[in-house]
């Protein structure tokens, strides 16, 4: 039998959060029948990642591939999802636990971006005279801050008139900033493309940016966009025949 996928999802107050992250992974059920797949939170809802693995030890599961529920390699990837998961791995004699890499960067992503950019309206026409904002909710992490500054440097390449940066707390420029940045430069038009996987304070910060600097549109969040279903697929099957164990996450 294949590993259970278990996803594993920050969390949120908002509950707009954990229904997004429901219908995502319900979206991977669709396309992988047969295949478990379980969904626990970091914080704020439930169940835990314990919770969970507790249950399908119980249930007979000894083989699983956690998959964190995160754009980039920062805090909650490096140690957060880490810690987690060795106390599991340690409470349950036997578990094989392999942990898959992080979502992003991927062209995937890049096509859910634009997918959301076309259900908010923009046409391909619009594409060359259009400056973006890709605004994520940042870090503190100077890792995954160059992630986001690369991505938006690859994605200007594909015709954009300009791709900029922002981030929604921990680092600069803010939402509003880029936009009135990318105006000063001359777009004809700037919308903003949340790098976002799920609604919530942050994403909220996002869309409240760039209505104060007066973008032409926002597009809505990552979601269960089909791309990113895809994507969890992509890392699962990446991770489950040959990743090694947790241990080696520490390393």
């Amino acid at each position: 039998m294949r590993p259970v996928l278990l996803v594993i999802a920050h969390g949120s107050r908002d509950p707009r959060h954990a229904a997004t992250v429901h219908a995502l992974t319900g979206r991977v059920r669709a396309l992988r029948p047969g295949l478990r797949v379980e969904t626990a939170f970091l914080d704020f809802n439930a169940p835990t990642a314990a919770q969970v693995l507790s249950a399908l030890y119980a249930d007979g599961v000894r083989d699983v591939v956690a998959l964190p529920l995160l754009l980039t390699r920062a805090f909650h990837a490096k140690a957060d999802v880490p810690a987690v998961l060795e106390r599991s791995r340690a409470a349950l004699p036997g578990l094989s636990l392999r942990v898959a890499d992080v979502l992003g960067p991927s062209p995937l992503l890049t096509g859910a971006l634009e997918r959301r950019l076309a259900e908010a309206g923009l046409r391909p026409a619009d594409r060359s005279t259009t400056g973006v904002v890709l605004a994520s909710a940042g870090s503190s992490d100077p890792e995954a801050i160059a992630v986001i500054a690369e991505i938006a440097r690859e994605w200007r390449h594909t015709g954009w008139c300009a791709v900029r940066p922002a981030f929604a707390s921990a680092a600069l420029p803010r939402t509003e900033d880029a936009v009135r940045a990318l105006r000063a430069d001359g777009a004809r038009r700037v919308v903003v493309a949340p790098y976002v996987l799920a609604p919530g304070r942050l994403p909220d910060r996002i869309a409240a940016g760039a209505a104060a600097a007066g973008a032409d549109l926002v597009a809505e969040v990552l979601g269960a966009a089909p791309e990113v279903a895809r994507l969890l697929l992509r890392r699962y099957d990446a991770a489950a025949p040959a990743a090694a164990l947790l241990p080696a996450l520490s390393a």
